[in-house]
């Protein structure tokens, strides 16, 4: 991967990386908040408060494995083996890059990992 290239996709990936960290540190507000404000007695509102408190995890979750793509693509990016498929060793295009930055795999080893996961 050429340095022009590499630095376009590390400054994305940084900045994806701020969105997730704000948006994490707002769930966890967001969720702390649910728990204060739930009315004692009140089945229906707990229960409601106990499912959106598991979205806000759900979230946190999803987010959070996607900030650790987000510092492996960038620390791949430091020893300058970004873009390379992690399994078949062969070059991920530069449109999956471009779709999708922290991409480790190459289209063709995410779908059989992918098969074999089902």
């Amino acid at each position: 991967m050429d340095k022009e290239f590499t630095d376009k996709i590390e400054k994305e990936l940084l900045e994806q990386k701020q969105v997730i960290l704000r948006s994490l540190s707002a769930q966890s507000e967001d969720y702390k908040k649910i728990m204060e404000e739930a009315a004692p007695g009140d089945e229906v509102d707990i229960a409601s408060d106990v499912i959106d408190g598991k979205m806000l995890e759900t979230l946190g979750t999803q987010d959070s494995l996607r900030l650790e793509q987000i510092n492996n693509a960038l620390e791949r990016i430091h020893k300058g083996t970004y873009g390379i498929c992690l399994v078949c060793k062969k070059e991920i295009p530069r449109e999956r890059l471009e779709a999708i930055p922290y991409a480790f795999m190459c289209i063709n080893c995410k779908s059989r990992d992918e098969r074999r996961n089902r």
